[in-house]
């Protein structure tokens, strides 16, 4: 695949750590990697957004964001508060295909869910995925609550003609509770989708060589990795 879009179930779910550690693992493999973000909300000029912590983590990577918005609200409303020109998807696809024409690997991190506005049309990320034909892979919580998110996420791709490749737990707990033990078998039947990895909790402040350790063996080998489902479901305990 030369294009990934990263999706979330909703804010704070950990896509920038998976965004980070997929780079991480195409890097480390020797590929040329880009990450595109189309909208960053809630950063102010000065500050470092999402690609600035991807960079962090994961190395020699080439990034690229179309808009900044210093609000934090959706890119729509954001973009309305601040003046600032929205993102359009023709525009966003267009960036994504001068990515991929030097690069072997293009991931683009969505802001929130998959159906967060991005224009005063109504365009989303889903239509981004749509018009670049690219894959999704979703990040999820681990706990409860998830599982219906996750679904609608999942139903959402489907009528739209969207390939879910997978769901990944962007913030595994050092102390799961019964919900989040549980849905590591719960997570793949309301995604539709193989669970394709679940990063620590924290990862994201690891320093970049032990953040590469925990991207492979956090991610399925589909990305370079060691993680396994079902020797993760055995090694838990419900």
């Amino acid at each position: 695949m030369s294009v990934l879009v990263v999706t979330g179930t909703g804010t704070g779910v950990g896509k920038t750590v998976v965004t980070a550690a997929l780079a991480a693992l195409a890097h480390a493999g020797g590929r040329r990697v880009a990450v595109l973000k189309p909208a960053q909300t809630g950063v102010g000029p000065d500050e470092p957004g999402d690609v600035d912590e991807v960079t962090r983590l994961a190395g020699g990577v080439t990034t690229r964001e179309l808009r900044r918005y210093p609000d934090p609200l959706a890119p729509e409303r954001a973009a309305q508060r601040s003046g600032i020109a929205v993102v359009r998807p023709a525009e966003a696809a267009q960036a994504a295909g001068e990515l991929a024409e030097t690069h072997d690997l293009v991931l683009i991190e969505g802001a929130g869910g998959l159906l967060v506005r991005f224009d005063g049309d109504g365009a989303t990320l889903a239509d981004l995925a749509w018009a670049l034909s690219a894959p999704l892979l979703v990040v999820a919580q681990a706990g409860l609550g998830t599982l219906n998110a996750t679904a609608l996420t999942a139903e959402v791709a489907l009528a739209r003609g969207l390939n879910v490749l997978g769901v990944v737990i962007g913030s595994w707990p050092a102390r799961p509770d019964l919900a989040a033990l549980c849905n590591v078998t719960d997570l793949p039947v309301a995604a539709g989708a193989p669970l394709l990895g679940a990063l620590p909790e924290g990862a994201g402040e690891l320093d970049r060589a032990t953040f590469l350790t925990a991207a492979r063996a956090g991610l399925s080998p589909w990305f370079g990795g060691d993680f396994d489902a079902e020797r993760f479901h055995k090694g838990l305990s419900t």
